[in-house]
Protein backbone atom coordinates (compact mmCIF):
# COMPACT_ATOMS: atom_id res chain seq x y z
CA UNK A 1 0.00 0.00 0.00
CA UNK A 2 1.38 3.18 -0.96
CA UNK A 3 1.23 6.18 1.98
CA UNK A 4 -1.44 8.23 0.26
CA UNK A 5 -3.46 5.12 0.30
CA UNK A 6 -2.57 3.98 3.61
CA UNK A 7 -3.18 7.60 4.41
CA UNK A 8 -6.80 7.75 2.85
CA UNK A 9 -7.94 4.47 4.59
CA UNK A 10 -6.89 6.40 8.17
CA UNK A 11 -8.98 8.99 6.99
CA UNK A 12 -11.87 7.14 5.91
CA UNK A 13 -11.84 5.02 9.27
CA UNK A 14 -10.88 8.18 11.83
CA UNK A 15 -13.98 9.76 10.22
CA UNK A 16 -16.19 6.60 10.58
CA UNK A 17 -15.08 6.34 14.24
CA UNK A 18 -16.13 10.27 14.67
CA UNK A 19 -19.51 9.90 12.96
CA UNK A 20 -20.07 6.76 15.04
CA UNK A 21 -18.72 8.54 17.96
CA UNK A 22 -21.52 11.11 16.97
CA UNK A 23 -24.43 9.09 16.59
CA UNK A 24 -23.82 7.13 20.14
CA UNK A 25 -23.43 10.71 22.26
CA UNK A 26 -27.14 11.39 22.68
CA UNK A 27 -27.75 8.42 24.68
CA UNK A 28 -24.16 8.32 26.21
CA UNK A 29 -24.21 11.58 27.18
CA UNK A 30 -27.53 12.12 28.54
CA UNK A 31 -26.36 12.83 32.37
CA UNK A 32 -29.29 11.72 35.57
CA UNK A 33 -30.91 14.62 37.71
CA UNK A 34 -31.21 12.34 39.56
CA UNK A 35 -28.08 10.54 40.84
CA UNK A 36 -27.75 12.64 43.39
CA UNK A 37 -31.01 12.49 44.96
CA UNK A 38 -31.35 8.66 44.61
CA UNK A 39 -28.38 8.34 46.47
CA UNK A 40 -29.18 11.04 49.45
CA UNK A 41 -32.64 9.14 49.94
CA UNK A 42 -31.37 5.73 50.02
CA UNK A 43 -28.87 6.94 52.16
CA UNK A 44 -31.51 8.48 54.77
CA UNK A 45 -33.56 5.24 54.36
CA UNK A 46 -30.43 3.34 55.56
CA UNK A 47 -29.61 5.97 58.64
CA UNK A 48 -32.93 5.87 59.95
CA UNK A 49 -33.04 1.89 59.41
CA UNK A 50 -36.44 2.42 56.71
CA UNK A 51 -37.54 0.94 53.35
CA UNK A 52 -40.00 3.13 52.43
CA UNK A 53 -41.01 6.47 52.78
CA UNK A 54 -43.98 8.95 51.58
CA UNK A 55 -44.85 12.51 51.30
CA UNK A 56 -46.95 15.21 50.06
CA UNK A 57 -46.45 16.12 45.98
CA UNK A 58 -45.50 19.35 46.05
CA UNK A 59 -47.44 19.59 42.44
CA UNK A 60 -51.23 19.09 43.76
CA UNK A 61 -52.36 19.02 47.39
CA UNK A 62 -54.34 15.40 46.09
CA UNK A 63 -51.35 13.99 44.65
CA UNK A 64 -48.91 12.19 46.83
CA UNK A 65 -45.36 10.45 46.08
CA UNK A 66 -43.77 6.80 48.11
CA UNK A 67 -40.95 4.64 47.66
CA UNK A 68 -40.05 1.05 48.20
CA UNK A 69 -36.52 0.25 48.89
CA UNK A 70 -34.88 -2.83 48.31
CA UNK A 71 -31.00 -3.20 48.39
CA UNK A 72 -30.26 -1.94 44.62
CA UNK A 73 -33.44 -0.71 44.01
CA UNK A 74 -35.97 2.03 44.49
CA UNK A 75 -39.52 2.03 43.06
CA UNK A 76 -41.21 5.73 43.38
CA UNK A 77 -44.71 6.38 42.61
CA UNK A 78 -46.66 9.12 42.26
CA UNK A 79 -50.75 9.60 42.22
CA UNK A 80 -53.37 11.34 43.08
CA UNK A 81 -55.93 9.89 45.19
CA UNK A 82 -59.63 10.58 45.74
CA UNK A 83 -59.75 9.97 49.40
CA UNK A 84 -56.36 12.89 50.16
CA UNK A 85 -57.56 12.95 53.67
CA UNK A 86 -57.01 9.09 54.52
CA UNK A 87 -53.42 9.32 53.01
CA UNK A 88 -52.61 12.58 54.94
CA UNK A 89 -53.33 10.62 57.62
CA UNK A 90 -51.36 7.30 57.42
CA UNK A 91 -48.73 10.14 56.79
CA UNK A 92 -49.25 12.09 59.92
CA UNK A 93 -48.77 8.50 61.53
CA UNK A 94 -45.80 7.83 59.41
CA UNK A 95 -47.58 4.66 57.49
CA UNK A 96 -45.02 4.73 54.44
CA UNK A 97 -45.15 1.54 53.29
CA UNK A 98 -49.31 1.69 53.19
CA UNK A 99 -49.21 4.72 51.46
CA UNK A 100 -47.10 3.40 49.11
CA UNK A 101 -49.87 0.07 48.94
CA UNK A 102 -52.58 2.85 48.56
CA UNK A 103 -51.15 4.87 45.58
CA UNK A 104 -50.16 1.54 44.24
CA UNK A 105 -53.29 -0.14 44.18
CA UNK A 106 -56.12 2.64 45.08
CA UNK A 107 -55.03 5.43 43.39
CA UNK A 108 -56.59 7.39 40.11
CA UNK A 109 -54.88 4.86 37.37
CA UNK A 110 -54.43 8.09 34.87
CA UNK A 111 -52.60 10.24 37.72
CA UNK A 112 -50.06 7.07 38.48
CA UNK A 113 -46.33 6.92 37.15
CA UNK A 114 -44.12 4.30 38.74
CA UNK A 115 -40.42 4.46 38.60
CA UNK A 116 -38.01 1.72 38.72
CA UNK A 117 -34.76 2.69 39.41
CA UNK A 118 -32.69 -0.51 38.79
CA UNK A 119 -29.95 0.25 40.50
CA UNK A 120 -31.26 2.80 43.15
CA UNK A 121 -28.44 5.27 41.90
CA UNK A 122 -30.43 7.39 39.64
CA UNK A 123 -32.29 7.05 36.29
CA UNK A 124 -29.83 6.14 33.11
CA UNK A 125 -30.64 6.76 30.08
CA UNK A 126 -28.90 3.23 28.95
CA UNK A 127 -28.17 -0.04 30.91
CA UNK A 128 -25.16 0.10 32.05
CA UNK A 129 -23.12 -3.83 31.21
CA UNK A 130 -24.20 -6.35 33.53
CA UNK A 131 -26.54 -4.01 35.46
CA UNK A 132 -30.17 -3.95 35.69
CA UNK A 133 -32.12 -1.38 33.58
CA UNK A 134 -34.48 1.32 34.48
CA UNK A 135 -38.09 1.83 33.65
CA UNK A 136 -40.73 4.08 33.73
CA UNK A 137 -44.88 3.34 34.00
CA UNK A 138 -47.64 6.47 32.87
CA UNK A 139 -50.79 6.44 31.54
CA UNK A 140 -50.68 1.93 30.84
CA UNK A 141 -47.44 2.71 29.03
CA UNK A 142 -43.99 1.58 30.19
CA UNK A 143 -40.82 2.76 28.61
CA UNK A 144 -37.79 0.49 29.75
CA UNK A 145 -34.42 2.86 29.58
CA UNK A 146 -32.41 0.00 28.56
CA UNK A 147 -30.94 2.28 25.55
CA UNK A 148 -32.73 0.14 22.93
CA UNK A 149 -35.71 2.32 21.81
CA UNK A 150 -36.14 0.63 17.84
CA UNK A 151 -36.87 -2.70 20.46
CA UNK A 152 -39.89 -0.41 21.99
CA UNK A 153 -40.81 0.94 18.77
CA UNK A 154 -39.70 4.84 19.62
CA UNK A 155 -37.51 7.09 17.61
CA UNK A 156 -34.07 8.03 19.20
CA UNK A 157 -35.45 11.41 20.09
CA UNK A 158 -39.14 10.29 21.38
CA UNK A 159 -36.89 8.08 23.65
CA UNK A 160 -34.47 10.75 24.87
CA UNK A 161 -37.50 12.91 25.03
CA UNK A 162 -39.19 10.40 27.39
CA UNK A 163 -36.07 9.97 29.30
CA UNK A 164 -35.44 13.62 30.15
CA UNK A 165 -39.37 13.97 31.55
CA UNK A 166 -38.79 10.26 33.34
CA UNK A 167 -35.64 11.62 35.23
CA UNK A 168 -37.37 15.21 35.81
CA UNK A 169 -40.30 13.60 37.41
CA UNK A 170 -37.63 11.70 39.48
CA UNK A 171 -36.27 14.63 41.05
CA UNK A 172 -39.60 16.27 42.40
CA UNK A 173 -39.72 12.80 43.95
CA UNK A 174 -37.35 12.47 45.41
CA UNK A 175 -36.54 15.80 46.58
CA UNK A 176 -40.24 15.57 48.03
CA UNK A 177 -39.06 11.91 49.87
CA UNK A 178 -35.65 13.69 50.90
CA UNK A 179 -37.72 16.71 52.55
CA UNK A 180 -40.18 14.46 54.40
CA UNK A 181 -36.94 12.20 56.07
CA UNK A 182 -35.01 14.95 56.94
CA UNK A 183 -38.15 16.98 58.30
CA UNK A 184 -38.84 13.75 60.71
CA UNK A 185 -35.20 14.41 61.67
Amino acid sequence: MTSRSTHGALAVLSASFLTASLLAMPVAAQDSRSAALAKELTDLLGQKKLDSVAAKHPAAPDQFVAALFFPGQLIVITARTTAPAVVNEKLVRREFREVYVDLNSASIPESRVMITDGGADGLRARREPNQPFDSQDSGGKSVRFNGNWREQKMSEQDYMKGFTQADEAYVAALQALVAELKKAS
